[in-house]
């Protein structure tokens, strides 16, 4: 019996495996929180350049004289600058523009990125995301301002 409680004691009160337990415990969730930083920061990062393009090719329009030359030139400068905005693809992306209905003398702008091939799909599939479509609209006033 004694010998039992000896063995028991010296168990207990060794702690050479303490830091490979402490270890197996943490290691899981660091690695979730480092991977969803990670994750979420290529999403938040794709967003902004969607936002940021749809702003830029708006900025574009307002040489336009109407409808037509503006739509061309939406698209004419999307598809120039796509490749400086970090993850976007030209063939992932849909423009729509159109003059206002709501208010009088508006463009409007709406990109769309469809995002089904960002690696946050695969990094950190296990996480909440939002919507694979992201999207970006921008209004801007036919001719600049006080046109």
């Amino acid at each position: 019996m004694c010998y039992i409680r000896y063995i028991c004691q010296k168990f207990f009160r060794s702690s050479g495996g303490a830091a490979a337990v402490e270890f197996a415990i943490v290691a899981p969730v660091f690695l979730m929180m480092i991977l969803g930083m990670l994750s979420g920061g290529i999403y938040l990062g794709a967003v902004h350049s969607v936002r940021q393009l749809t702003s830029d090719v708006a900025r574009a329009t307002i040489a336009g004289a109407d409808e037509a030359e503006r739509t061309y030139i939406a698209k004419a400068y999307m598809k120039a600058n796509v490749g400086s905005y970090v993850f976007l693809r030209s063939d992932k992306l849909k423009i729509i523009v159109n003059d206002s209905d709501a208010v009088a003398n508006q463009f409007n702008v709406e990109i769309i990125f469809y995002a089904d091939e960002l690696p946050v799909w695969n990094i950190a599939g296990f996480l909440p995301f939002p919507t694979r479509e992201i999207k970006g609209r921008a209004s801007i006033q036919n001719g600049g301002f006080g046109a």
